[in-house]
């Protein structure tokens, strides 16, 4: 049963006219009907999957100026290789073109274009209603970047101009307020994402409360301009709120089998899944080493927070781990074969796997740390437990996301691991392939080939 909005059928609707533009002059029933066929339907996903090829290196150029367009490239072709992003490729579902809209949402955002990265964002909700959380992360980040360039392009203005005794003082007062906190940056064309809320050099000087209070104060100080500028997605929000209301909730179809539900434990599948699918960043020696010596750094902070996560990880294995019916039934599914052989292998296996989820979890917030303000970094957290905690399903579609969001904003890797992943991605791809079009099976109370897929 259908779940999700019509945006797919949308977009095929338009490929398909843009394909066969006679179509329009006759009758529309009779004249695209023939029209949709499976290979032309699939074929909409391989367009979009070229498109988010294109917004990968794009972004990468914006996020990472200095990454070049050779690099950019070898990214996109990398993200364009995840096995799960690449089987669905060449079926008919919705993660490709919603990986598309989300992208294309994220690299308006960055390029300041809020209107377009507004319309983006009412787009990747047709594909699949959780995008309105990363439509509120890019805009939120999008709203904090903004109002730090205002306050920077106020502080330059004022030193530009002469200033009179009285207004030396005032500037003076400021520069020192403004040095306090890191936020004295040199003015640059960079897009917003490169400019964290606190540089990278002394961002560990000043906490997260001061953090939050600057960035409030900021926000405040400019709300009439911040209301304005980012009415957009004010917009979009109340229409997806008026929508929810007249649906009775989020979910289309079969409500009862997408029951939102507490499946804390599906933020820790998120966190080794992603952590083992850009294994270059957290699985290496170098990887190891570099966060053990982080915590001992901050010994006092990092034991504190490990002891919490552990104790937190327990409890959302041991109380919120949920298996959906689905996920025990449908054996056509690689989750179906995880969960049976790996997580319910043995009693005490979901235990076990603890450490590697908070580790894997350090891994990415660590890593994500060195190239992004906290507040970025919280509220990427935040948004990826809001699209996933509530799903009671387990499927490595929903992944996809905000795992590509990590590949963007993850430092460059070498060109050799860049070479090793991609050569691994598609291993399991071919994989993946063989066993879809080559160990078909059939379920003896219900008609028809099945075949194995993510």
């Amino acid at each position: 049963m259908i779940t999700t909005p019509p945006g797919l059928y949308y977009i095929s609707l338009a490929y398909l006219a843009s394909l066969f533009p006679g179509a329009w002059a006759i009758k529309v029933a009779e004249a695209f009907d023939p029209l949709c066929t499976t290979a032309l339907l699939r074929s909409t996903n391989v367009i979009m999957a070229m498109v988010c090829g294109v917004l990968v290196h794009d972004l990468l150029l914006c996020i990472k100026p200095g990454i070049g367009k050779t690099k950019a490239t070898a990214y996109a072709i990398l993200v364009a290789l995840y096995p799960v992003h690449w089987f669905f490729t060449f079926l008919y579902y919705t993660d490709v073109a919603s990986l598309a809209s989300v992208l294309a949402m994220y690299l308006s955002c960055l390029k300041k274009r809020f209107w377009v990265s507004a319309l983006f964002g009412a787009l990747s909700i047709l594909f699949r209603q959780t995008n309105v959380i990363w439509m509120i992360f890019f805009a939120a980040n999008g709203a904090i970047a903004y109002v730090q360039d205002l306050s920077l392009s106020d502080c330059l203005s004022d030193e530009n101009s002469e200033p009179t005794d009285k207004s030396r003082t005032e500037v003076s007062d400021r520069d020192s307020k403004v040095s306090a906190l890191g936020l004295r940056r040199r003015r640059t064309n960079h897009p917003i994402s490169e400019r964290g809320v606190v540089s990278g050099s002394t961002k560990s000087h000043t906490s997260f409360t001061e953090e939050l209070f600057d960035i409030g104060f900021k926000i405040w100080n400019s709300k009439c301009k911040v209301l304005i500028t980012f009415a957009p997605f004010a917009i979009v929000l109340v229409a997806f709120g008026a929508f929810i209301i007249w649906n009775g909730g989020i979910v289309l179809g079969a409500k009862e089998a997408h029951v939102v539900s507490p499946h804390f434990a599906q933020l820790l599948y998120f966190g080794l899944v992603s952590a083992t699918a850009l294994l270059p960043w957290h699985f290496t020696p170098g990887r190891v080493s570099d966060l053990f010596h982080w915590c001992r750094k901050n010994k006092t902070f990092s034991s504190l927070a490990m002891l919490i996560a552990l104790g937190l990880s327990f409890v959302a294995v041991h109380l919120f781990s949920i298996a959906h019916p689905y996920l025990l039934a449908d054996n056509r599914h690689y989750t179906f074969y995880i969960w049976r052989k790996v997580i319910q292998a043995r009693w005490m296996m979901k235990y076990i796997l603890i450490p590697l989820y908070v580790y894997s979890w350090f891994s990415v917030i660590n890593i994500l740390g060195k190239s992004q303000p906290r507040v970025w970094v919280v509220s990427f957290v935040f948004s990826v437990a809001l699209v996933l905690v509530p799903a009671p399903l387990v499927e490595f579609r929903y992944y996809t996301i905000p795992l590509v969001i990590l590949v963007l904003n993850s430092p460059v890797i070498g060109n050799g691991k860049l070479l090793a992943l991609g050569s691994a991605y598609a291993a399991v791809d071919l994989f993946t392939l063989a066993m879809f079009l080559f160990r078909p099976f059939h379920w003896g109370h219900e008609p028809g080939t099945q075949r194995f897929m993510w």
